[in-house]
């Protein structure tokens, strides 16, 4: 088994929260080649600031698109505080070169 690291920024700290608090179950990142490397039984070292925990991943999916992932996943396990699908592409794209990363690898669901 083995441990990747998962960074948040400070400004998204509330994220972090939501896992320590159990309301986010599902975390996401683009499917990119560093993420697909992790597996069903590693731990994801999720840290913030300062702030850290680990989690085990349940489980690994890959979607095209967010679209795909929240026909199959409810968007409330991913991102509990978000409203709706428009705010919550509004979010992805907000990241650096996010609309580009998804669209060439699209998007990996760890179950945690």
């Amino acid at each position: 088994m083995k441990k990747f690291i998962l960074k948040f920024n400070v400004v998204d700290k509330n994220n972090f929260l939501e896992i320590k608090d159990g309301l986010k179950v599902v975390e996401t990142r683009a499917a990119t080649p560093r993420y697909c490397e992790v597996k069903k039984g590693d731990t994801l070292v999720i840290v913030c600031g300062k702030n850290r925990l680990e989690k085990k991943v349940k489980r690994v999916r890959i979607f095209k698109s967010i679209g795909a992932m929240v026909k199959v996943i409810p968007r409330q396990k991913i991102m509990p505080s978000v409203e709706s699908m428009p705010e919550m592409r509004q979010i992805y794209y907000g990241y650096p070169n996010y609309r580009e990363k998804l669209k060439k690898y699209g998007v990996i669901a760890f179950d945690i």
